[in-house]
């Protein structure tokens, strides 16, 4: 199910289409990725294309029954994972990025590091960047960040999700594509042995490699 978001939405809205979206559907209980960030399960920092009023937003009172947030990316990255040290890498709008070590999800905001010229990671790989220059250059980008970041953090190996990774005509070593189904498989395992959504600091269930 898809609906259409916008930079104001703010959390009220998002519970009111998800429900909407969702009429007569029976759960029992509700995963949020979001794209900020997440410390033990609660949202600390405004996002940066949605509208205000995420921090201290009531979900499970919203939604009427229990509700565990984590970062989107890292929400993507726990359903990619597949044993091992795994280097998560979002290519969206923004960049997202999840660090997993041995089951540990470590949550991540390298997009907004300082990279160059002035300009953070994310600034050299976004959506705006690959609209305002060639396919060839932004891939080249991508490249060189991934190649940066593998080497400084020395994953066994990357996995590349988000929308514009189809952009991408080949994957650079150790990487292989992630998909949206991983961002669901990952909202399913943040409740499997009654795993909190704290998960920067314990291990989840992992996949067999």
């Amino acid at each position: 199910m898809r609906f259409k978001s916008g930079p104001r939405m703010t959390p009220a809205q998002m519970v009111r289409k998800v429900l909407k979206a969702t009429k007569g559907w029976r759960f029992d209980a509700v995963s949020v990725g979001y794209p900020g960030v997440v410390r033990r399960g609660a949202i600390v920092a405004e996002p940066h294309n949605l509208g205000p009023g995420w921090i201290g937003f009531d979900f499970r009172a919203a939604f009427g029954c229990p509700v565990r947030l984590v970062n989107d990316a890292a929400m993507q990255a726990m359903g990619a994972y597949s044993g091992g040290s795994m280097l998560f890498l979002g290519l969206g709008t923004g960049l997202g990025s999840a660090l997993i070590v041995d089951g540990v999800l470590i949550p991540m905001e390298l997009g907004h590091l300082p990279y160059r010229r002035g300009h953070n990671y994310e600034e050299y790989v976004s959506e705006h960047t690959r609209k305002r220059m060639s396919n060839k250059h932004w891939r080249r980008n991508v490249e060189q960040v991934i190649e940066d970041l593998r080497q400084a953090l020395l994953p066994d190996y990357v996995v590349l999700g988000g929308g514009n990774v189809l952009h991408l005509k080949r994957l650079p070593p150790q990487a292989r594509r992630g998909g949206n189904i991983d961002a669901f498989t990952g909202g399913l395992r943040l409740w499997q042995r009654n795993v909190a959504a704290v998960a920067d600091s314990r291990p989840y269930a992992r996949r067999k490699p």
